[in-house]
């Protein structure tokens, strides 16, 4: 922590297509394409949320859902504070693939990290092929936050890192915390054998 910053690094995981590259937009820019292209090994996206006199700074590091570029993400789980493992909601393979990257993130991340479950695509609730029942169930078997998101229509995204800060830095949980923005953006392809060295929360 510097200058009463504190940095947390998030790591998004998740099967190819679930929209982890959308839900990072969204977050930092406020906006959602329905066209990106998919992700070549990591990108990274910066923002600062100011919580009273505490600024948090999300380092966020969007991880590859292909499997030829598999074995290049692990190497951004090392020192990350917390995982967004995601998953679409109205494709139940890619919820069924959430113990596979839990297992990898168990295996490769710190063994502190936080995990959050997020079912992703919440505006197309009505083709939903996994019941939140058994998602939450899912998130509480191994510890995690569960929050349904959507990209498109912000619905529960900043929630969603809001849950984050709140877990990791529990003194900014408070009713008089609310957050005034302050975004700092920054997309840019990392390059695949490049492993990021973040800050670790305070």
């Amino acid at each position: 922590m510097q200058g009463g910053q504190t940095q947390i690094k998030v790591v998004l995981l998740g099967d190819s297509g679930v929209g982890k590259s959308s839900l990072v937009l969204r977050f930092v820019a406020d906006n959602f394409k329905t066209d990106r292209d998919a992700t070549i090994g990591a990108s990274y996206m910066g923002k600062n949320l100011q919580f009273n006199d505490k600024t948090i700074k999300f380092n966020i590091w969007d991880t590859a859902g292909q499997e030829r570029y598999h074995s290049l993400a692990k190497m951004y789980y090392r020192d990350a504070n917390a995982a967004i493992i995601t998953y679409d909601i109205t494709k139940r393979e890619s919820f069924e693939g959430l113990q596979r990257w839990h297992r990898e993130l168990q295996e490769f991340g710190p063994k502190d990290i936080v995990v959050t479950i997020a079912g992703n695509k919440e505006d197309l609730v009505e083709t939903e092929a996994v019941p939140p029942e058994e998602a939450k169930d899912f998130a509480n078997s191994i510890g995690a936050i569960y929050r349904k998101t959507s990209a498109k229509t912000n619905y529960g995204v900043e929630q969603l890192f809001r849950d984050i800060a709140a877990k990791i830095c529990p003194d900014l949980n408070s009713p008089q915390s609310a957050p005034k923005r302050n975004t700092i953006a920054l997309d840019k392809k990392v390059n695949q054998t490049q492993a990021a060295k973040e800050k670790k929360c305070c």
